[in-house]
């Protein structure tokens, strides 16, 4: 056998083993290259420059489906990949983002989000009791309007009507608000010491009517009167 014929033989063994070898470690370069990092996000979320936290605002990922709110001072902490895009939102305040870059080397990644007010203008909303503009027009000329021969405005003022009128009408919204607001009102004034409680209502049970007898007494007042009968 020919010295080229010996090479030959000998060179196809070493190739496919090195062939072998690379078709081995390719897959496990490729996964490992296919891995992101994991990396840990804190920060606080701030309004404007006030650096005054933003409680619940919510931190998340959306390609990935998961997130966290921030803590009564603003503060939060993530986990997340490298090369994530992350959304800062909260109602009021336009929404910030933050891209983790994909090369970071470090396992954290701490920022301070400043987020702006966004003052949005809803759009006017009317509300009509009809469905349609044509149930409208339907309800509107089958309508009857009143006539002179109606009952006169003494019939409408009887007494007997307004106080069948005053069981039977419901409370209108601005009665119920009044009522709720002077009930709250009234509520704060005894908690602070001002308004109307059970010691105060009953003068048994109120030191300041018991002083105020004491010094009647004292002073005399309830002493009988010469020539004055009672």
């Amino acid at each position: 056998m020919s010295v080229v014929a010996r090479f030959r033989f000998l060179l196809i063994p070493a190739v496919v083993g090195v062939l072998l070898a690379v078709l081995l470690l390719a897959p496990g370069r490729a996964q490992a290259q296919g891995q992101r990092q994991v990396v840990q996000f804190t920060g606080i979320v701030a309004s404007g420059d006030s650096l005054l936290g933003v409680p619940g605002a919510a931190i998340f990922v959306p390609k990935a489906g998961r997130g966290t709110t921030t803590n009564p001072y603003g503060y939060f902490s993530l986990p997340v990949l490298a090369g994530d895009s992350i959304v800062i939102r909260s109602l009021g305040y336009r929404n910030q983002y933050v891209i983790i870059p994909e090369n970071y080397p470090r396992q954290s990644y701490s920022v301070i989000v400043n987020l702006k007010e966004d003052a949005t203008v809803l759009p006017e909303v009317r509300i009509f009791p009809y469905a349609t503009e044509k149930a409208f027009k339907e309800a509107f000329l089958a309508m009857k309007p009143p006539t002179e021969n109606d009952r006169t405005p003494a019939d409408k003022l009887n007494e007997q009507i307004m106080r069948r009128m005053f069981n039977t009408l419901p409370v209108t919204s601005m009665g119920n608000y009044r009522q709720t607001m002077q009930a709250q009102q009234n509520d704060q004034m005894r908690r602070m010491g001002f308004g109307a409680t059970p010691a105060t209502n009953n003068p048994l049970l109120n030191p300041f009517s018991w002083l105020q007898l004491i010094n009647q007494v004292k002073s005399g007042e309830f002493k009988k009167k010469e020539g004055v009968d009672y």
